[in-house]
């Protein structure tokens, strides 16, 4: 069954993020769905005749990654706003978990993640969490099929290609990261991290 690219249009009139500005990303997920899926077919058509370890066969595999996870983490990070943002539980097992693990204040999380996506170079900044350590960590991602950590379950997903936030802001990044942490549904992080402690 092949991947369709799901609606965000709610997302439309997000204070901080233009319109156009929002719908040029929509289009840019879009085709990591298109791109997804086209490369899902090459492959299973170079499987039946037999091409496995062809140049081809081989570089088409190495894209894979790229174009699943682009489509999949713009998913986490669409889904990860809404207009207003949402307050984020401080009575929530999270927010607990978010202390601990970050000198024992959301504060503290707030400027690592904050400075983390506001790094030189492009890509993602995200919050995982990985269960067999019981433990919160903010990892920069440079490429989206490079540097994830193993197991872990993105929670909140920042975009930092230029594509994000150029139309809007050009090379104000935090001013971006600050319309960003405004638009958060903490309420959409809080049952991602919910559904992995369970």
């Amino acid at each position: 069954m092949p991947y369709e690219a799901k609606k965000f249009t709610d997302l439309l009139e997000v204070k901080g993020f233009s319109d156009e500005l929002l719908n040029n990303h929509f289009t840019l997920y879009q085709g990591y769905a298109t791109n997804t899926n086209k490369l899902i077919d090459i492959l299973e058509a170079a499987e039946k005749e037999d091409k496995f370890g062809t140049p081809e066969y081989n570089e088409l595999n190495r894209r894979f990654g790229w174009e699943f996870n682009g489509m999949r983490l713009h998913e986490y990070y669409f889904a990860n706003i809404i207009k207003g943002g949402t307050e984020l539980d401080k009575n929530s097992e999270f927010f607990k978990k978010l202390e601990e693990n970050f000198l024992g204040s959301f504060v503290n999380f707030e400027k690592d993640f904050k400075a983390m996506g506001a790094m030189r170079g492009v890509g993602w900044v995200i919050l995982y969490f990985d269960r067999i350590s019981d433990r919160l960590f903010n990892v920069w991602i440079g490429e989206h099929d490079v540097g994830h950590l193993a197991g872990a379950v993105p929670l909140l997903v920042m975009d930092v290609f230029e594509h994000a936030y150029m139309t809007d802001y050009g090379v104000k990044r935090p001013d971006y990261i600050n319309a960003f942490f405004k638009a958060i549904d903490w309420t959409a992080v809080t049952d991602r991290f919910n559904n992995e402690t369970k």
